[in-house]
């Protein structure tokens, strides 16, 4: 195929013309959403667990089906081989999910060990397949002192180096121990309104994104990159 006039460093035979018709969804779209809910405590009165599971109720009267994953007794990123039981059942919920949920306490400013530890079990690649890449995301945080948006902050730059599609929308509750009761259950407040902002958005997000995410995240660089190797591999082959 001949040069673009225009655009001479593109390989025309890898430039994609986006459609409204490539953007139908395609696959099995039979079952629920499939959420995948983190979070980065191992406390027993665990404020950033009980947002999480008041989450996954409003997730769940959605129609979504939700996942918690408990952190406890993973073991730290590298110290243990990939096969251990705790690692196998973070990145099989992370291929089963079609979107996630991250939610973590703010310590000394950043992100908690428990909830970065997560994280940095999940690869970028198992062989060809991507176990976060097209997935949707929100973030959530929870401070023992006045608000901050630290910790979602630096949710949302792994969401984008994990390359995931985080949702504009976000949830930072403040002293978090008064918007829970004993029981754990979140109080009726503007943050309570907030969260349910934040998992309608998920959850409207991720229906926009199934059938979709294999197509919106297939990449110029990638497809031109693969095309490369293969015309190497036949021309070591002469």
């Amino acid at each position: 195929m001949d040069k673009i006039v225009n655009l001479p460093n593109i390989n025309p035979e890898q430039l994609d013309l986006p459609t409204l018709d490539k953007l139908s969804p395609v696959g099995e779209l039979s079952h629920a959403p499939r959420i995948l809910m983190l979070y980065g405590s191992l406390r027993e009165r665990s404020f950033s667990r009980f947002l999480t599971e008041e989450a996954a109720r409003i997730l769940a009267h959605f129609g979504a089906e939700v996942k918690i994953f408990d952190p406890m007794d993973l073991p730290m990123a590298g110290s243990v081989p990939e096969d251990h039981p705790k690692v196998a059942e973070l990145r099989a919920l992370c291929l089963w999910s079609e979107g996630q949920v991250w939610c973590s306490p703010e310590r000394h400013g950043t992100v908690t060990a428990v909830m970065k530890n997560q994280i940095d079990w999940i690869p970028l690649e198992m062989g060809a397949i991507r176990p976060s890449q097209g997935r949707t995301l929100a973030v959530m945080q929870v401070c023992g002192g006045s608000q901050s948006f630290n910790v979602v902050n630096t949710l949302r730059l792994l969401g984008r180096w994990m390359r995931m599609f985080t949702i504009p929308n976000q949830s930072s509750v403040p002293m978090a121990y008064k918007e829970f009761d004993d029981a754990g259950r979140m109080r009726q407040s503007g943050y309570y309104d907030r969260v349910v902002d934040v998992m309608e958005e998920l959850f409207k997000i991720t229906l926009l994104m199934r059938g979709r995410a294999d197509y919106l995240t297939d990449r110029y660089s990638e497809r031109n990159e693969r095309s490369m190797k293969a015309i190497d591999q036949v021309i070591r082959k002469i």
